[in-house]
């Protein structure tokens, strides 16, 4: 792919029922930011998506791949994809960024065999800065969800694209948020679920965010079952209408340019 900076939705597929049925890719997202190639969370399909990608993505040319936690829809093809950036252990390359849960805990995702294959492993707390070259990134508070989450934001000369995942909504979001330009946004809901215990954000969520971080930009993925009913797109114009700000509805495939100049 070309050297400019930009991010790619293999998949924007959400929640068990999507997942298992496909309605929608469960494949990650690819970033190519300040020359540096990385797959955000990769979960079912990703090898196959980026193989299968115009123009295609050559995994072996990854330089990182970041787990924002530890469910399966986040983290299903990372083992492939380390050995296949690696050479198969051949090349040590590499760098996994993780929340410790992902690596050492009860349900870590991580291969023991596949660890030394890597240049690094990174662990991930809440509101830190880590580095990649060029690149700098920060994780935001700790999400409320069963595993422990973390969202990332990029700065790239000098704008931030921040990729809020799974959570459910808390007022704190909004300051881990605040200086957000693009802001990419995991909507699994519709409405909130009628047992109050399904920690992801719904559409209303989305709203009281949007109206109060004023991106410049919103993009809404990681569609459940509720969400796909609604017609994402649909809502996703209502809320340019209504609140003034663009906000789009990803789609499997699609490629947003980060350069203001390309919008």
């Amino acid at each position: 792919m070309k050297d400019k900076d930009l991010i790619k939705f293999l998949g924007t597929a959400g929640a068990r029922f999507v997942v298992a049925k496909q309605l929608r890719s469960s494949a990650g997202v690819f970033m190519k930011m300040k020359g540096k190639s990385i797959i955000l969370d990769p979960g079912p399909g990703t090898l196959v998506k980026c193989a299968k990608s115009k123009p295609s993505i050559d995994i072996t040319k990854l330089e990182a791949i970041i787990l924002t936690h530890a469910h399966i829809d986040h983290t299903t093809d990372v083992n492939v994809l380390i050995d296949a950036m690696t050479d198969g252990g051949l090349r040590k390359r590499g760098i996994l960024f993780a929340p410790d849960e992902c690596i050492n805990g009860e349900n870590a995702v991580l291969l023991k065999y596949l660890r030394d294959f890597l240049q690094d492993i990174v662990i991930l707390e809440a509101n830190r800065e880590y580095r990649l070259g060029e690149l700098s990134f920060s994780t935001s508070i700790k999400h409320q969800h069963p595993v422990e989450t973390y969202g990332v934001l990029f700065d790239v000369d000098g704008r931030k694209t921040s990729f809020m995942v799974d959570t459910k909504y808390f007022p704190e979001l909004l300051e881990s948020y605040h200086d957000s330009d693009v802001l990419v946004m995991n909507v699994v809901r519709y409405t909130p679920h009628e047992s109050g215990k399904v920690m992801h954000l719904c559409i209303g969520d989305v709203r009281e965010i949007i109206s109060t971080i004023k991106p410049q930009r919103a993009i809404l993925t990681h569609f459940g079952m509720t969400m796909l009913q609604a017609k994402p797109w649909e809502l996703a114009n209502r809320l340019t209408d209504e609140l003034g700000i663009e906000v789009i509805a990803a789609s499997d495939g699609m490629t947003i340019a980060l350069d203001p100049s390309e919008r």
